[in-house]
């Protein structure tokens, strides 16, 4: 197939966490993004500020005050979100306060973020642990190379994280303006 008949706008698809979206990249492959709603909760200047909204199917079961859907206290939805405000460039957007949003990360950045966060720790500690079980076939010793290397995983992480923050890949983009009633899934009422 050619990069003609690929190219063209954007298509809707449902993705694995809510939504998704296929961008047609000047060489005619696809850049997947996972999408999510936002809300402008405030505008300072040429930032805007977004709060995510709530996607959970929780129905605030009796164990909701030890899991952090209840309504008051520390670790409830409302102060989870509120530390999940992030701030975007509102020069072309021209967004205002109460505006929601579709904001979009780069699956392949999400990927990377995991096996950062999750796979690099489980590596070190698990090789350190390896290395020291073929070296002294002590178990205590096996421990200890696992929690060496598993604490040295969790820095090595940290420095990756940084970078790939500093690069911008983490950050969420602006992808449009939702539709009324729009949700994670795509649909509109």
């Amino acid at each position: 197939m050619s990069p003609e008949k690929l190219a063209g706008p954007p298509q809707e698809f449902p993705g694995p966490l809510g939504g998704g979206r296929r961008e047609a990249t000047s060489g005619g492959a696809y850049l997947h993004t996972v999408e999510g709603i936002a809300r402008v909760v405030r505008i300072d200047g040429d930032t805007a500020w977004f709060e995510p909204e709530q996607t959970t199917s929780c129905g605030h079961c009796a164990s909701a005050s030890s899991c952090g859907a209840g309504t008051s206290g520390i670790g409830t939805v409302a102060n989870r979100i509120t530390a999940r405000r992030f701030a975007l460039d509102n020069n072309a957007n021209g967004l205002t306060v109460g505006e929601r949003v579709v904001v979009g990360v780069a699956e392949r950045a999400l990927i990377r973020a995991a096996l950062t966060a999750y796979g690099l720790p489980l590596l070190t500690a698990l090789t350190a642990g390896g290395i020291a079980e073929s070296a002294w076939g002590s178990d205590l010793a096996t421990m200890a190379a696992m929690a060496g290397g598993l604490l040295g995983g969790l820095l090595l992480a940290r420095l990756v994280a940084r970078r790939l923050s500093a690069r911008g890949e983490l950050a969420p983009h602006f992808l449009r303006r939702a539709r009324p009633g729009e949700t994670c899934g795509g649909s509109g009422a």
